[in-house]
């Protein structure tokens, strides 16, 4: 717990105001989106471009978010109560005001069953991340967890900034390398270097902590990428703006073999994105995340790579998901002078 209060304290306050408010200028480009080699929601492997935008330097923090909280009264969704009407059929002792909590049993169980690890916690939301009793007051600079897409979305409007879409939150964690599975390289840890905030151990019962962190971690903690941003990988899954679809490459062009390139995608539609399979009350619109998080090991979950995508309900809150900001003007300045805390 000390070396955490450590890092905190380093990035917290003023100082935290000045890394954290900062954008980079990611320039426009070429890059090949998704992977042919890992989960099949990555497939196929399809040449994108993408315009100029600036991105935020990292996720989102407790302490921006709690400023953007304290100056418009936004209520998140982890701390309503469900409207039983959006939830037809629902067992109606379930709708309360909570959030998912990571919850790691004592031994090894079912890696199909994510709620061997997760539980529903009454209370739970960003301002008390383990739940009642919890908070944030040493995680100033730690990235805000425990909201909906509507509470990011929410903050990047009064920002004045956006959410990214899957491109280009992709094509910025690449940071301008080509190929490499890893927005670093092709190894995990390079050297025995981490890199990124991911889980080190047998999942989800036995964590080394190789890397000093167990949950969060302050942004920052990690090198940054080659366009100097931090946090594209591990630490918290972010979300994007794309409703979630499986990948649609541009036909092949007329002149030339094989597929041309898509401009700016923007994912697929909101009517689709719901999985029909589920019974009604847990057909919920979902949104890409993208990024992994604290909870992705080896043997669980590799999606600590840039190709990695997950569907997320917009109505799920969890303990490992975040996200960061993009501004899309012509000529939007390297250091952002948007709204920021």
């Amino acid at each position: 717990m000390s070396a955490r209060k450590t890092m905190t304290d380093m990035i917290t306050g003023s100082a935290a105001s000045e890394v954290t408010a900062a954008m980079v200028r990611v320039p426009a480009g070429r890059f090949t989106m998704g992977s042919d080699d890992h989960y099949p929601e990555e497939a196929p492997a399809h040449p994108v471009t993408v315009d100029s935008f600036s991105i935020d330097r990292n996720p989102v923090t407790n302490e921006q978010f709690a400023t953007f909280v304290a100056e418009t009264g936004h209520v998140t969704l982890a701390e309503r109560v469900p409207d039983p009407a959006d939830y037809p059929g629902a067992d109606a002792s379930l709708l309360v005001a909570a959030s998912a909590v990571f919850t790691p049993p004592a031994h090894q169980v079912d890696l199909r069953d994510a709620y061997q690890w997760w539980s529903l916690v009454p209370g739970a939301d960003w301002r008390h991340p383990q739940g009642p009793g919890s908070s944030i007051d040493e995680l100033g600079g730690h990235p805000v967890v425990h909201v909906g897409y509507a509470d990011a979305e929410a903050y990047a409007r009064w920002a004045g900034k956006a959410l990214p879409t899957e491109a280009e939150w992709e094509y910025a964690a690449r940071g301008g390398a080509v190929g490499g599975e890893y927005a670093w390289g092709t190894e995990l840890t390079p050297g025995g270097r981490h890199m990124a905030n991911v889980w080190q151990g047998d999942f989800p019962h036995v964590n080394d902590r190789a890397d000093g962190w167990y949950l969060t971690s302050p942004v920052g903690a990690f090198p940054a990428n080659g366009f100097g941003l931090h946090d594209m990988i591990g630490n918290v899954w972010e979300w994007t703006a794309d409703w979630w679809s499986a990948h649609q490459p541009a036909p092949a062009s007329a002149c030339c073999a094989g597929a041309a390139d898509r401009a700016n995608p923007t994912g697929g539609s909101r009517a689709l994105s719901v999985d029909a399979a589920l019974p009604p009350h847990a057909r919920i619109p979902r949104r890409v995340i993208k990024g992994g998080s604290y909870l992705c090991a080896p043997n669980y979950c590799r999606r600590y790579r840039p190709a990695a995508r997950l569907a997320q309900p917009v109505d799920t809150t969890t303990g490992h998901v975040g996200f960061r900001c993009v501004v899309r003007t012509a000529a939007a300045p390297s250091t952002s002078s948007q709204r920021v805390p």
